[in-house]
């Protein structure tokens, strides 16, 4: 987890050569006899050199939740010594053409994320049916395993909504807007819900125009100034709390600010106070197990979680009493 990671190109695909002299193959299928796994067959009787593997997100352009994700998945290609290709688009059907473009390169593993389930279907099925494993990352965390994926690597958003209308209880909030910045996105909308399963007060969801930060900002101003009585404003994303500290000063209001996830900025927000505390969902553990998961399948038959249980990378709640001990990793923008 150490492994810097290295330079890009400027196609975005990382070239490594692969660092081990030798590497002995594990033939599972060969070998184990019947009580192999039956999904293995080729998938595992590759070896590291000019191994290829493509990570496709719905991330958008310049977020730095992605770029974390992606460090992760570029650390673990190093260490590993494979040819890592990333790729994203926040559009459904482009991140769907991405994984048939994977599919045309003949890579040996994707990884992915199902932010939009039914989009994704078809593409990943067309992988599995090259035979190409397919693991998922981040969003999906109810539609993996129907969609025939081999593991997946992320929070439970639900859980972790969870915990914050538990956090939220603690502090004696009676009214909690969670703001939505991704109509549709299975992932927040559960986030929310999660919240809601919990929180002993009043929630209401406020959806709201993501990549149009000024939007963002009126929408959330106006409704803090129409109903003074909301008292924490609960954002999905780093950047949208520090938006939502600002917005709560316009509006004039008394509410308060908590998040899902981590930057920098978050970091130093969280410990001057202005954000209470902060869900960490680890994104750069993320893009590093999917990448190493799917080397290890392909050279050594391994499957996280048996293939039937996820591997859970949240939630964690970091506050102003625990934040020293991330800051150092959010200042070199790997947590």
């Amino acid at each position: 987890m150490n492994t810097p990671p290295p330079p890009r190109t400027a196609s975005g695909s990382l070239r490594v050569a692969a660092a081990l002299s030798s590497v002995t193959l594990l033939l599972l299928a060969g070998c184990s006899g019947a009580g192999g796994d039956s999904r293995l067959g080729t998938d595992s009787a590759k070896g590291t050199d000019g191994l290829k593997i493509a990570l496709i997100t719905h991330g958008g352009e310049g977020d730095a939740f992605w770029e974390r994700v992606r460090k992760g998945a570029e650390a673990a290609a190093a260490k590993d010594g494979v040819d890592l290709t990333y790729a994203n688009d926040s559009d459904p059907a482009g991140q769907a053409q991405l994984v048939r473009d994977a599919i045309g390169d003949r890579v040996d593993g994707i990884a992915v994320t199902l932010a939009k389930p039914a989009a994704m279907r078809a593409p990943v099925a067309a992988a599995r049916a090259a035979g190409i494993p397919v693991v998922g990352l981040n969003s999906g965390i109810d539609a993996w395993k129907s969609q025939g994926l081999l593991e997946y690597f992320g929070q439970d958003e639900i859980v972790a909504g969870a915990a914050v209308g538990d956090k939220l209880n603690t502090l004696k909030v009676k009214h909690a807007l969670c703001v939505i910045h991704e109509r549709g996105n299975v992932a927040l909308e559960a986030r929310c819900a999660g919240v809601k399963k919990t929180f002993g007060g009043e929630t209401e969801n406020l959806y709201v125009e993501g990549t149009d930060p000024k939007a963002v900002d009126t929408v959330l101003t106006a409704r803090l100034r129409q109903n003074p009585g909301i008292d924490e404003v609960v954002t999905l994303g780093a950047q949208f709390a520090l938006d939502a500290v600002d917005s709560v000063k316009a509006a004039g209001s008394r509410a308060r600010v908590a998040t899902f996830d981590l930057n920098n900025d978050l970091v130093k927000s969280v410990r001057a106070g202005d954000v209470q505390f902060a869900v960490d969902q680890q994104p750069y553990l993320q893009g590093y197990l999917a990448v190493d998961s799917l080397w290890l399948y392909r050279t050594n038959g391994n499957i996280s979680g048996g293939g039937v249980a996820p591997v859970l990378t949240g939630p964690a709640l970091v506050t102003r009493t625990n934040v020293a001990a991330v800051a150092k990793f959010a200042a070199a923008g790997t947590r």
